[in-house]
């Protein structure tokens, strides 16, 4: 790659990234479908024009904040609820890393809880299909454990889907609490881990 080709690149990059950033900011406020293409490139500070050599629209913008949201969470999480057992040790271990998870990356937990049943069907399907395979990753991760011998695979899903959804639901509340509220932090920790806990004894006994 040339020097002049190589700096494009990397101007092409910090573009995308100023959009995704913009775009991020002004979802703290409104939802994506009453965002505006001209107001993001306002905000990233770049021509209208631009947009388009990343994205094609403002559902596929939203859809790259899915990928990002999600992806890069999915080896950490997966593998702390996949190991979840009924050790108080392990629970309040996933609680404290869906709440760190949460401060660290505030914007982009409440744009996947804004718009996992918001109005724009492509970015609903693309959080649909992320949190499917999350599933279907830390059931992956269920199965390779001595404690799912003789479990179906239908029911291994069954429970990975409990996590998933527990964690989904844990990250939004820890949202809602606020960083500043410390003991309203703590009432969403109490109850994520009862959750878990009760998620945890249901497992052990499944097969009884």
């Amino acid at each position: 790659m040339s020097h002049t080709a190589g700096i494009r690149q990397v101007q092409k990059r910090k573009t995308r990234r100023a959009l995704l950033d913009a775009a991020l900011r002004l979802l703290e406020e409104q939802s994506l479908s009453s965002l505006g293409l001209r107001e993001v490139t306002r905000a990233a500070g770049i021509a209208p024009a631009a947009f388009y050599r990343h994205f094609s629209d403002i559902a596929d913008l939203g859809a790259a904040l899915v990928d990002e949201a999600l992806t890069s969470l999915h080896g950490t999480v997966r593998t702390t609820l996949a190991t979840t057992g009924d050790s108080d040790e392990r629970i309040a271990g996933a609680v404290e890393l869906i709440a760190r998870l949460v401060s660290e990356y505030p914007a982009h937990v409440r744009f996947i809880a804004r718009e996992q049943h918001g109005g724009v069907q492509r970015v609903r399907e693309a959080i649909a299909g992320q949190l499917g395979r999350f599933t279907r990753e830390v059931a992956d991760e269920l199965a390779a454990r001595p404690e799912a011998d003789g479990w179906e695979r239908e029911d291994l899903l069954m429970l990975a889907g409990l996590y998933v959804d527990q964690m989904m639901s844990a990250a939004s509340a820890f949202l809602a609490a606020g960083p500043g509220d410390a003991a309203a932090r703590e009432r969403v920790a109490l109850a994520a881990r009862r959750r878990l806990r009760l998620i945890a004894l249901g497992r052990r006994h499944w097969l009884d």
